[in-house]
């Protein structure tokens, strides 16, 4: 039985396409073929088939492993390393609700 899928957002999928011709990409300038490159990753031909054309049921680990056998996995530290709202967000929590401290009346 085939496991359930969470609908994407159209934006999302168009960046999961191109996440995975860009990977495909990778693999042709690497003279791969999908058999071999399918061996190196350890899943099968038909997932990285998956994997190229940025199906949204591949696990983030197989696509992990998919960069590291291109060289490529220190991409993945790029993602999310700045997030300008959630800091915004977390220093506006940080502040909000604090008193002022007391003033010395010595």
């Amino acid at each position: 039985m085939a496991k359930y899928v969470p609908p994407v957002y159209p934006g999302t999928s168009k960046i999961l396409r191109e996440l995975g011709l860009r990977i495909r990409e990778a693999r042709l300038r690497r003279r791969l073929s999908g058999v071999v490159f399918a061996e190196r990753v350890g899943v099968s031909r038909e997932t990285i088939a998956r994997v190229e054309r940025g199906n949204p049921s591949v696990s983030i680990g197989t696509m992990a492993r998919a960069l590291a056998v291109l060289g490529l996995d220190m991409d993945l530290n790029l993602v999310i390393k700045e997030d300008p709202v959630g800091r915004h967000l977390q220093d506006a929590a940080s502040t909000a609700g604090r008193r002022l401290p007391r003033e010395d009346k010595s």
